[in-house]
């Protein structure tokens, strides 16, 4: 299947409104900013809808995320929608795309983020609430310019690798000093398609490998915490339920570290 061919700023300057899926390259997000145009990550819960909206477009076996970003893209008032549907999300995030093209009056346009300059990671190793940290990743996809005032790096007690969840909530389960690892430290040194850099993490820390159930990602997620000598796999599909909660807890107390 073909991608779409890159928008040019012209085009973007027709649209107020835009959805990503993913993080699409940084000439999509740089011209909307120089546009000014007002960007939602339909990735993030954003409308008050049940999950079971998407059912007619997607099959419950899709992760969360991209449920959401279905939910979204029915309900918000988008002018279109700019989906990563490279090597940076998955197929499914094309299939995705290619439905909601599909049943929406407005452009979606396929995107592949094959971008490698590297932006730096200081939020994934700065000593900070998680929740704040990653909710700061999270919106730094909106943004095509260079980090400002980076937070000194701490030296890590543990340390969580994964994508960001759906439900932040599991984050405040762990210090401030965890290190942020996988495709969460791609977004933020905004390649998401460098796989050298999301499958790195610490031996000497204990660490959450995290997806979301039903992601691609369970498969690398599941891999690493077979080779770390430290490890919990968990994968939680829309909401932290108290057994993984439970999990979490255990594990990092039983690992020594400190909230």
């Amino acid at each position: 299947m073909n991608f779409d061919p890159p928008p040019s700023i012209a085009t973007l300057s027709r649209f107020r409104k835009i959805g990503i899926i993913g993080v699409p390259p940084l000439e999509v997000i740089r011209g909307a900013n120089e546009h000014g145009l007002l960007i939602h990550d339909l990735d993030e819960p954003l409308v008050r809808e049940d999950l079971e909206a998407a059912s007619p477009f997607l099959p419950r076996v899709y992760c969360a995320i991209l449920r959401t970003a279905v939910v979204n893209a029915l309900h918000l008032e988008l002018d279109a929608i700019y989906a990563d549907t490279g090597p940076g999300k998955c197929d499914c995030a094309l299939h995705t795309a290619t439905i909601l093209a599909e049943a929406l009056p407005i452009p979606v346009i396929r995107t592949r983020n094959m971008d490698s300059v590297a932006f730096g990671t200081p939020l994934c190793q700065a000593r900070l609430p998680l929740i704040e940290r990653m909710l700061a990743i999270t919106a730094g996809v909106k943004s095509a310019a260079p980090y400002q005032n980076q937070p000194p790096p701490c030296a890590p007690t543990a340390g969580f690798w994964g994508v960001p969840p759906r439900d932040f909530s599991i984050l405040g389960l762990f210090p401030e000093t965890t290190h942020l690892y996988g495709w969460a430290r791609c977004m933020e040194n905004k390649t998401p398609a460098d796989h050298d850099l999301e499958a790195r993490f610490n031996p000497e820390v204990p660490t959450v490998f995290f997806a979301q159930s039903f992601c691609a990602k369970t498969a690398l997620a599941r891999y690493l915490a077979k080779k770390h000598p430290h490890a919990l796999y968990l994968d939680v599909d829309v909401h932290t339920t108290s057994s993984a909660r439970a999990k979490v807890q255990a594990f990092l107390e039983l690992s020594g570290v400190k909230s």
